[in-house]
């Protein structure tokens, strides 16, 4: 929508398909246009790395076709990388010092 990134690959944003109703709820309430209609009566997921990760279509997906741990990933990959003074890391890596971030 606006063209906002954050860091890539990190967001927590899940669908499942298989629980989509179509409904467009998530259209409706995500800020950066993350989803999209599938055309097939579903949505999916066509911007991840615009996700900022409010939560907003979880909330409002009254089927549970989407999960998101609001608040965490870019957000806590900052924080965490600002008061280590080190490179964003949200703490997914493999333990030795590695982020997937």
């Amino acid at each position: 929508m606006f063209g906002l990134r954050y860091l890539p690959g990190v967001t927590t944003l899940q669908l499942d398909a298989e629980l989509c109703s179509g409904c467009g709820m998530c259209l409706n309430v995500c800020p950066h246009a993350v989803l999209a209609s599938a055309g097939h009566g579903k949505v999916a997921i066509t911007d991840r790395d615009a996700c900022m990760e409010c939560g907003a279509c979880a909330r409002n997906c009254s089927f549970g076709a989407l999960s998101v741990q609001a608040g965490v990933g870019c957000a806590a990959a900052i924080i965490v990388g600002a008061l280590r003074g080190t490179e964003p890391t949200c703490g997914c890596g493999d333990g030795e010092g590695m982020s997937c971030c």
